[in-house]
């Protein structure tokens, strides 16, 4: 194991959008939930508290639609085949969002080794989330923190791809940092920036930057994966 690869999920692979919006859309609630996320903006509303808002309008939320919801959403090009890729490095990829985890989880599916999301009760939701299980920006750093612990790498041996304030708090603690499609505040941050609709081509800067730390690890037969589309910064 040799690199650790950190996705964020609303507005970098889900890309100009949340989950919250595209499940809102399905369930026919998308002003009461344009609201929550603008109160969340200003700072008047926290991760819990948007939580167990949104615990409500979703009464009707069930595993199908959220299934639906997620095959129909906009990700970002070249998803799967980076999760793929970092697998067959033998390196591990792993998506820490604040969304809920019965929508995150799905990313599995897509190839991603691991998630780790704001936990919900199951579905049909009979009542609000517990607040210890809903996650805020800072708990990006010691997931992330717990996991490379467990596998035993240093924090130069990770890497993070985010787009937002959510994402501050951890690309604080981390040298190799891509911006995705981000605001102002994370692209004077990261390391790296990235501008586009396919993952391929922010994944490799990412590589690139990483691979003047340890050449010489390197192994022969991995060939880069070829971006359709590479605008960068």
């Amino acid at each position: 194991m040799t690199r650790l690869h950190v996705f964020d999920m609303d507005g970098t692979l889900l890309r100009g959008t949340t989950a919250g919006l595209e499940i809102a859309r399905r369930l026919d609630c998308l002003p009461e939930l344009v609201a929550l996320e603008g109160a969340f903006a200003a700072g008047t509303l926290d991760t819990r508290g948007f939580a167990a808002a949104v615990s409500t309008l979703w009464r009707a939320l069930t595993p199908a639609l959220v299934a639906e919801t997620f095959a129909g959403s906009p990700w970002i090009g070249g998803m799967p085949e980076v999760f793929a890729d970092i697998r067959r490095r033998g390196e591990r990829s792993v998506v820490v969002t604040m969304s809920p985890d019965f929508f995150a989880d799905l990313l599995v599916g897509a190839g991603a080794d691991e998630v780790i999301a704001s936990r919900f009760p199951p579905l049909p939701l009979a009542g609000p989330p517990d607040p210890a299980g809903i996650l805020v920006p800072e708990d990006k750093v010691g997931a992330v923190d717990r996991l490379r612990a467990a596998l035993a790498l240093g924090r130069d041996s990770c890497v993070a791809y985010g787009d937002s304030g959510s994402d501050l708090p951890l690309f604080r603690t981390l040298r190799h940092t891509v911006a995705v499609n981000a605001g102002s505040a994370l692209r004077d941050l990261a390391r790296y920036r990235y501008d586009g609709d396919d993952l391929r081509a922010a994944y490799q800067l990412a590589r690139a930057g990483m691979r003047e730390r340890d050449a010489p690890t390197a192994r022969p037969g991995n060939v880069p994966l070829r971006p359709a589309d590479t605008t960068s910064r």
